[in-house]
């Protein structure tokens, strides 16, 4: 069984091998099918640039796949095809196939990410357009040792300096090296990412372009109508921009309603009329969530993991709360409640533990997926 297998493997590292993945890969590629991939990388808004480009090109009539991670509540929400996501048969009859391509030795050596990322190919092998979310990383994803036919890059920032480079450059530089051939880039906060993009297309002669570059006026009127129809937020409207630069790119036509089902839950997803959440985590979708929201103030409901720069995050969304109440999360990377207590202290925010959610108070759950999993949980048994 496919849960079984992949309880054995840990979802996080302290240290990655970065060659594992080139290596097997190279061993079974044969094996595998080879759709028309597109590649999203960068620090934000991945998953809904990625929905927005496969809900079109699904609606358009071609077979998709939309490979995106992590998970809320449930594996499959990471493995979308042509408008739902795959039921359990569909995947343990990939995963018993993937067995047979692998040898046990390599099946055991694979990540979680590393595994379920071969795993997907073979629920999309009968699939023209494949839309893949990069995990952490860009050169060194496991996703970036397939063919592909185009890079989208949304906005990068700071996150992941561990694995990605203490420096603004360092992080643009990571990630943009997963371009093999043709890039759009998404509209950037930091001039270093289009510096290290054009050095790039320069040294590798790369075909790398900025999204408004590729827009015309008949697409911005659309991308107005999508906009309305989805009540986008800002930032969101960017995410689309650049799907439908991928569309142009792709010379693929398409129109307002191809868009008709294209939100992703968990990003600036209304439970109810009081009740927000946000899967972000880093100080840029905080940035974005603060624009989007103000000048409404909320309860925040709230968690971080350790490596995240979490008294940042709460200084940028402190204009927009009221307090905060930490929900637990049950994940060794999170950071402890005394820590967290602290900073709200320093930051003068005034602060509780969760209980559950009442119908007189606004509330935004923001912090990672893993707050917004725990909020999922609790939130149908305790809403009163």
């Amino acid at each position: 069984m496919l849960d079984d297998f992949l309880s054995h493997k840990p979802l996080y590292y302290d240290e990655i091998d970065y060659t594992r993945m080139p290596r097997i890969y190279g061993r079974v590629k044969t094996h595998l099918p080879k759709p028309n991939i597109v590649h999203v990388i960068g620090t934000n808004g991945k998953g809904t640039t990625g929905r927005f480009l496969a809900s079109a090109l699904h609606s358009l009539g071609f077979n998709t796949g939309h490979y995106t991670s992590p998970h809320i509540l449930e594996f499959n929400e990471r493995i979308w095809k042509n408008g739902e996501n795959v039921d359990n048969n569909i995947l343990e009859t990939a995963h018993e196939e993937l067995q047979n391509i692998l040898t046990k030795d390599d099946a055991d050596a694979l990540s979680y990410f590393e595994y379920t990322t071969l795993l997907c190919l073979l629920v999309y092998k009968d699939c023209e357009y494949v839309v893949m979310e990069a995990g952490l990383g860009g050169e060194y994803d496991a996703t970036a040792v397939f063919d592909k036919v185009l890079t989208l890059v949304t906005p990068i920032a700071y996150d992941h300096e561990a694995f990605l480079g203490k420096s603004l450059k360092e992080i643009a530089s990571t990630k943009l090296n997963a371009i093999q051939n043709s890039a759009i880039l998404a509209s950037q906060k930091y001039n270093e990412v289009y510096d290290e993009a054009d050095l790039l297309a320069d040294l590798n002669s790369l075909n790398i372009k900025r999204y408004s570059e590729i827009l015309d006026d008949n697409d911005r009127k659309k991308i107005q109508v999508i906009t309305k129809q989805l009540k986008l937020e800002n930032y969101l409207v960017q995410n689309l921009s650049l799907s439908i630069a991928a569309l142009k790119f792709l010379d693929i036509d398409y129109d307002e309603k191809n868009f008709t089902d294209a939100r992703l839950f968990g990003r600036l997803t209304y439970l109810s009329e009081n009740t927000i959440v946000d899967v972000g985590h880093n100080p840029l979708a905080a940035e974005a969530i603060k624009e989007a929201l103000q000048p409404q103030k909320y309860t925040l409901v709230y968690n971080s993991y350790k490596d995240k720069d979490y008294k940042k995050i709460l200084e940028i969304l402190k204009p927009i709360i009221n307090n905060v109440e930490i929900i637990t999360i049950n994940d060794k990377r999170a950071e402890t409640n005394q820590q967290l207590k602290k900073t709200l202290n320093e930051l003068e925010i005034e602060y509780d533990i969760f209980e559950g959610v009442s119908h007189d108070t606004k509330y935004l759950v923001f912090g990672s997926f893993s707050v917004v999993e725990a909020f999922m949980k609790r939130y149908t048994r305790v809403d009163r």
